[in-house]
Order: structure tokens, then C-alpha cells, then sequence
């Protein structure tokens, strides 16, 4: 069985488990007939660009209220009040849930655009070892039968 209708027959059996499953084969953008896995830039271009403007501004706009909400929580709890306290360690809870957000708006960005050139990557080098492994169809490869066979020595080897 060659490569191919191997590759065919695994596609083919994939896509009757999602019919089994009831899982949705549709697809919003139908690939070519001789792809089956195609990724559109495009899209993984509007993901990474709308999370680099979050994480834009929101490092901007998630501190807004910072400064003052410290200085509010100092002046408060030097006067002896609880909700100075209160109000402080809610600025640090605020600050350190607007870090998390950015890292993970950062790291989506991030991870899409190495996504995106690792696929590349991918495909050329998938490319060069389809077509190197194209090579051997050009060679003679005879039968075990006709291989001519060498007798084994008798007796001592000095």
C-alpha cells in the first residue's frame, strides 16, 4: 500500500468518527480537494492583531485608577481607618489581575505568530521529504529472488 492510499484511508476513517460523534464536518472555508489541513492566515491574522491591541490597552487603561487608588488606601489607612487597608490590597489585587491578563493577551499574539511560521516551516520541509521520497521510484530495487547470492565459506578461515 502506497503512502497515499494509506494517507486516504486514515482521512476517509477520521471523517466517519466525526459523523459517529455527531460532530459538525462543515467547514466556513472548504479546503482545496488535495489539502486537508489548511490554515488561514487571515484569521489567525485578526486573533493576534485584536490581542495586541488589548494587551495595548490595557497596559495603558489597567492602571488608570492605580496611582490614585494607592494614594486613596495610604491617606485612609493612615488615618486609622480599615478601608484604607482594604482599598490598598485591593489596588494590588487589581494590579496583579491586570499583569495576568496582559501575559495571556501577550502570549496569544505570541503564540499565533509562531504558529504561523512554524506551519510554514512545516510544509517546506514536508514538501522536501515528499519529494525526496518521490527518488525512489526511480530506482531498479530487484526481488529478493533475483539477487544473486554468495555462498557461504566451508570449513576453517585462517
Amino acid at each position: 500500500m502506497s503512502f497515499a492510499e494509506e494517507w486516504a484511508g486514515l482521512k476517509a476513517e477520521a471523517a466517519a468518527r466525526l459523523q459517529l460523534n455527531g460532530a459538525s464536518t462543515m467547514d466556513p472555508h472548504p479546503a482545496p480537494s488535495d489539502a486537508d489541513l489548511v490554515i488561514h492566515d487571515d484569521e489567525l491574522g485578526k486573533i493576534g492583531d485584536f490581542a495586541y491591541q488589548l494587551h495595548t490597552n490595557l497596559s495603558a487603561d489597567g492602571k488608570h485608577a492605580q496611582t490614585a487608588s494607592e494614594a486613596a488606601g495610604t491617606s485612609l489607612g493612615s488615618d486609622g481607618l480599615e478601608m484604607g487597608k482594604a482599598l490598598t490590597a485591593a489596588s494590588k489585587a487589581w494590579a496583579k489581575q491586570v499583569g495576568t491578563l496582559l501575559d495571556a493577551c501577550a502570549h496569544i499574539s505570541n503564540h499565533l505568530d509562531y504558529s504561523k511560521t512554524s506551519r510554514k516551516k512545516e510544509d517546506a520541509w514536508i514538501a522536501t521529504r515528499i519529494s525526496a521520497s518521490k527518488i525512489s521510484d526511480y530506482y531498479v530495487v530487484p526481488q529478493d529472488e533475483a539477487r544473486p547470492s554468495v555462498p557461504k565459506a566451508q570449513g576453517p578461515i585462517m
